[in-house]
This record gives C-alpha cells, sequence and structure tokens, in this order.
C-alpha cells in the first residue's frame, strides 16, 4: 500500500464529490437567479440578495459560502461578488461560454440512475424518451451557446460552397434536431433558405416549433417527426447532423438515407463531440464529461434502437469516417474543430 497513492485518491474522490454537489448548487442558483441577479459584478450580502430574489437569507448564505468555496465568486467582508468571467459561464445566456442551463443534463443522471441500473444488468437498453424531461431542455441549453458562437461564424463557412448556397436558397436538413437550436440558428442567418428540422421525439419537435415562433423564423423553420432513417423528401442541398449520429442505432443505415436524399453535388454537415481514435487519446477532461454522459445516455439510446451499433459519445474520426464510407460516401474531411466538438463534411 502506497499511502501517498490513497491519500492523493482520496483528495480526487472529495473534490469530485463536492463538484457534483455544486452542480445541484448550480442548477438550484440557476433556476432561481441568484446568478443573473449578482451579474452586475457589485458585491452582495446574503440579505441583499435575498431582497433581489425573494429566497431565504439563510440558506442563500450556505448557497454564497459554497460557491465562494468553490471558487465559483469572490468573499470579503460578508459581502459575496459574481466576477465578470464567472458571470460569462454562470448568469449571461447569450455569452459563448454558458454553461449553467446545461447542468440540468447531468441531473438527469441521477433521476435515471435505477432506469440505467436495470440497463445495466438487462440488454443495455435506455430510449432517450424514457429520461428525465430534464434532459431535453438541459441538452438544449448545454449545445446551443457553442452552436451560436461557431455555427455560422466557422462551421458552415469552413464547408466547400455551402455558405454561397445557403445564401441563394437552399433546402436542408436538421436529422435529430431537439428542440431546434441549431435550425433556428441558420434560419435566423439565412432568410433565402428552407430548413426543416427532423426528430423522433415528438416531445422535441413541439418545443421546436414553438422555439420558431419565438424567433419569428416558421415560415423558413419547420418540424417534423420522423427518425433519421425515413425522413421525408429528396434534393437536400445541406443535411446535418448536430450531435446527435453517434447516438442512433444504425448510423449507417441513417448515412444511406442520407446519400439516397442528397442531391449529387450536396453536402453532409457531420457535428460529433470531440474525440481522438484510441481510449488513451481520450482519457483528458473532456473526454471524461462524454464518456460519462455517454454511459448514462448515448450509448443505451443506441441499444434501444434497431441494430444497436454503441457508437458511444468518444467514436473518433475513424470510426465515424468508416460509417459514411460504409453508405457509399467517397469524401470525408476534418473541416474544422473544438476543444468540444469535430466538425466533418461528407460528400458522395
Amino acid at each position: 500500500m502506497n499511502e501517498a497513492k490513497l491519500n492523493d485518491f482520496m483528495g480526487k474522490l472529495v473534490t469530485d464529490m463536492g463538484g457534483a454537489a455544486m452542480l445541484a448548487n448550480m442548477i438550484l442558483g440557476d433556476e432561481l437567479g441568484l446568478y443573473r441577479a449578482m451579474a452586475d459584478g457589485q458585491p452582495v450580502t446574503p440579505e441583499a440578495l435575498a431582497d433581489k430574489t425573494g429566497c431565504n437569507a439563510r440558506l442563500l448564505r450556505e448557497w454564497l459560502s459554497a460557491q465562494a468555496a468553490s471558487g465559483y465568486m469572490e468573499h470579503r467582508d460578508g459581502q459575496f461578488r459574481l466576477p465578470e468571467e464567472q458571470a460569462m459561464a454562470l448568469a449571461i445566456e447569450d455569452s459563448p461560454v454558458y454553461v449553467a442551463g446545461g447542468a440540468s443534463v447531468v441531473a438527469a443522471l441521477f433521476h435515471d440512475k435505477d432506469k440505467m441500473a436495470s440497463a445495466m444488468r438487462g440488454d443495455g437498453a435506455l430510449a432517450w424518451g424514457d429520461h428525465h424531461p430534464c434532459l431535453f431542455g438541459g441538452t438544449e441549453r448545454f449545445f446551443r451557446p457553442g452552436y451560436r458562437a461557431h455555427l455560422v461564424a466557422e462551421w458552415l463557412p469552413a464547408l466547400d460552397g455551402v455558405v454561397d448556397k445557403l445564401n441563394a436558397g437552399a433546402k436542408v436538413a436538421d436529422i435529430g434536431c431537439g428542440h431546434g437550436a441549431s435550425t433556428v440558428i441558420m434560419a435566423q442567418a439565412f432568410p433565402a433558405s428552407r430548413f426543416i428540422g427532423f426528430d423522433y421525439h415528438a416531445p422535441s419537435i413541439e418545443t421546436a416549433t414553438q422555439r420558431a415562433e419565438e424567433a419569428g423564423v416558421a415560415e423558413r423553420a419547420t418540424f417534423r417527426q420522423a427518425t433519421a432513417k425515413d425522413f421525408p423528401d429528396n434534393d437536400y442541398d445541406l443535411i446535418c447532423y448536430f450531435d446527435c449520429l453517434h447516438d442512433m442505432g444504425d448510423p449507417v443505415g441513417a448515412a444511406q438515407h442520407a446519400y439516397q436524399a442528397l442531391k449529387p453535388d450536396g453536402t453532409v454537415l457531420l457535428v460529433e463531440p470531440y474525440a481522438n481514435d484510441t481510449l488513451d487519446e481520450n482519457l483528458t477532461p473532456v473526454g471524461r464529461l462524454y464518456y460519462a454522459a455517454s454511459t448514462f445516455l448515448c450509448t443505451p439510446n443506441s441499444l434501444s434502437q434497431d441494430v444497436g451499433l454503441g457508437l458511444g459519445a468518444q467514436a473518433g474520426e475513424a470510426r465515424l469516417r468508416k460509417v459514411f464510407t460504409e453508405a457509399g460516401f467517397s469524401r470525408f474531411r476534418r473541416a474544422a474543430e473544438t476543444p468540444f466538438n469535430l466538425i466533418l463534411e461528407v460528400r458522395k
């Protein structure tokens, strides 16, 4: 027994347990508007924050103390301050690094622990629609900041000739669109084009339709319930998969359907979680997050469907290339990347 290694590991466990508890506190702060109430960067006492938010001052003192102990806030002489940098991540939803809203994804893992235990003891299947509802809104809020920051400004321009088509008027399918964040962003940026979002989860289609109406793009962005292997129509200029292909039971079948639905000179935009091709290369903080989420979400959803390939959230570029090669595509390249995403261009 190496006592120093044991102590180091116990320190890591305590840090992780504190982090898990802080995520629950983050969700609470987001829901109650506590971070937003402190986004001006001014120091406040628990009593002053209670007056601003209508919350219990004694509980706020405990919540604020946890924030200070975690480095989320500063504390001095009984007052607490949310610095500008932390506000970007915790309070400002339009920020490209906003993460507080996405913490609900982690909450879903705890809500669904018993379902996952049953899946582990069984065939591994747990469908997306069978998760706690907080997953669906949390997923939208987790991915939307990155889409806002990168999709129109960087990812679409990285594809050969696609922006010109979108400006002239293109037909676009957004497969696995969820609540429609990516669809709405593209519709706002390219008013001459028509966007159709498809998802097999009916409640998500209802929410996506509402999001398009709220954004004023409902005439150009419509949503239908369909799977990746049976969505209707042909002659698409662009078919998009945003952080969803690895969740599918039969990604090869989905890619084959896209091949048939795409124009001869059309493009597939594949956005997937960032991953290298081997486990050892993915033993990073980002890989840790994605493997942990994939255990509960991505892989069991794939196993709940036909074929059940189970790519997982850390599939990597080589395995994704193999999917599209098997489907008949001949051109596949990495067009761009971020610390969280691979952006891949696929063509016939």
